[in-house]
């Protein structure tokens, strides 16, 4: 997506997207989103919707992205289904007062925290997961009683499509609105001051949508990326280590923003784990018939140009096919680290393997770089486990396997620093898109207060001091 500054007014989704923002508003003035049960409703939808058009949907993903069926139904149906279907079996828990216990000074009284909607909010979704990451985003934002402008990625456009046939024959369409178009079309959208903005995708264009966003003090939740890494450590179980890293890497061509970037090995077991990664993808490619599928030219030219710049030891693959826009899985081991595969996240099938001495270099390597979306530990130690965890800081950490934090509604998933800010999925997708309102209720009889009334004695200031 590119953010421009001048937007065409001549296109008629363009012209239409005020009238859109503002029919969505006039919905949320109803009121009728706010009502429990018909957040319920359209959660059951949206599980169904995914559910129903299994086909369709894994139709779409193949044209958009060379997707696999199974991959198709793991990553975007199922996921999508699970995150609707427990946000609808445990709204009512949710969106319950959080009565707090308040200091002595505050008695009488009763404080809680109410969870209110934001109002109308935009989920801006990614190519890489078309409707993971465009609906899972919005369940919250229905759960929490919001109206919601859902603007799926350009760049896959069968599933744009078939994500703005579905949405109004299954949800309300007064309350859920799919925008479709460009960056100027997301540009527009912003401009409309929204109440709340979820945007998933790369880092650059995340701050744009912040810096956008930021002319109406619309608050933000930014879903990014960077280069998550993997360390396997000397212990490591380097048979499932190669095994996980190599299918974590292969699925949708290793356009996932939580794929694993690169792999810092000990030198011990470097030989092995290497020769391991390329038993794993030879096995794991046996039946295919070409490379891997890149989106589109450009993000194919920049994988073959970083391919061709690096000075690593190209082990695995390393060829292209510009006709079929094909990567065959690649892994470079010992890159230069001021090469392009090791500066730029690579969102691609080429993996760089990093040889490092021990542990503490490997600690060091990651925390002299931005902070990652995902971090990924493989180790047979507790003591390893527990070190890593507290002194490498990433917005999601998994040890002994890769990207199975995003698959669980019962932990937040959100970036950190450069790869994000918020966190979605399950209670806390609810809780990201709903303003945690506070409310203190007092009495007014008696008037415990009058102490604090002027004019101010002295006995009346030494029983404060007591209290406050």
């Amino acid at each position: 997506m590119t953010m421009h500054a001048d937007v065409p007014t001549s296109s008629p989704a363009v012209a239409d997207i005020p009238a859109v923002v503002a029919g969505l508003r006039a919905a949320y003035a109803t009121g009728r989103t706010r009502d429990i049960e018909w957040r319920k409703r359209q959660l059951r939808a949206l599980e169904r919707m995914v559910v129903d058009n299994e086909a369709a949907i894994a139709a779409a993903l193949a044209a958009d992205l060379g997707r696999k069926p199974f991959e198709a139904w793991l990553a975007d149906i199922a996921s999508t289904a699970a995150e609707a279907r427990d946000a609808a079996k445990n709204l009512g828990k949710w969106a319950k007062r959080r009565y707090r216990l308040l200091e002595l000074s505050q008695l009488p009284a009763r404080g809680w925290v109410e969870y209110e909607p934001y109002g109308t909010v935009l989920v801006i979704g990614a190519w890489n997961f078309p409707f993971a990451l465009t609906l899972g985003p919005a369940v919250g934002a229905i759960a929490a009683g919001n109206t919601v402008a859902l603007k799926p990625s350009e760049l896959a456009p069968a599933c744009s499509a078939l994500m703005a046939e579905l949405v109004p024959k299954y949800l309300d369409p007064e309350a859920v609105a799919v925008v479709e178009g460009d960056g100027a079309v997301s540009q527009l959208l912003i401009d409309q001051g929204f109440d709340k903005i979820c945007f998933t995708g790369g880092t650059e264009i995340g701050r744009k949508v912040y810096q956008a966003a930021a002319a109406h003090l619309t608050p933000v939740i930014l879903e990014l990326g960077g280069k998550s890494p993997v360390i396997v450590a000397a212990d490591a179980d380097l048979d499932v280590a190669a095994k996980r890293i190599a299918w974590t890497k292969l699925i949708n061509s290793g356009q996932i923003c939580i794929a694993p970037d690169y792999v810092l090995v000990d030198a011990s077991v470097r030989d092995e784990l290497v020769g391991k990664v390329k038993a794993a993808v030879r096995a794991f490619e046996a039946d295919a018939t070409g490379g891997k599928r890149i989106v589109n030219r450009r993000h194919f030219d920049r994988l073959v140009a970083a391919v061709a710049a690096t000075e690593g030891d190209v082990t695995v693959g390393g060829g292209s096919d510009p006709a079929a826009l094909e990567i065959e899985p690649t892994v470079v081991v010992d890159p230069s680290l001021d090469e392009p595969l090791m500066t730029d996240e690579i969102f691609g099938p080429v993996l760089p393997i990093v040889t490092v001495q021990n542990l503490d270099e490997a600690i060091a390597f990651v925390n002299a770089r931005p902070k990652p979306l995902a971090a990924y530990l493989f180790t047979r130690s507790k003591e390893t486990r527990e070190r890593v965890i507290h002194e490498v800081p990433a917005g999601g950490m998994v040890v002994n396997h890769l990207i199975f934090h995003f698959a669980t509604t019962k932990l937040p998933f959100g970036g950190v620093g450069p790869s994000g800010t918020g966190a979605y999925h399950g209670r806390y997708g609810f809780e990201e898109f709903s303003h945690r309102k506070s409310v203190l209720t007092k009495t007014t009889r008696p008037d415990l207060g009058a102490m604090i009334y002027p004019p101010y004695t002295e006995k009346a200031w030494k029983l404060a001091r007591r209290l406050f």
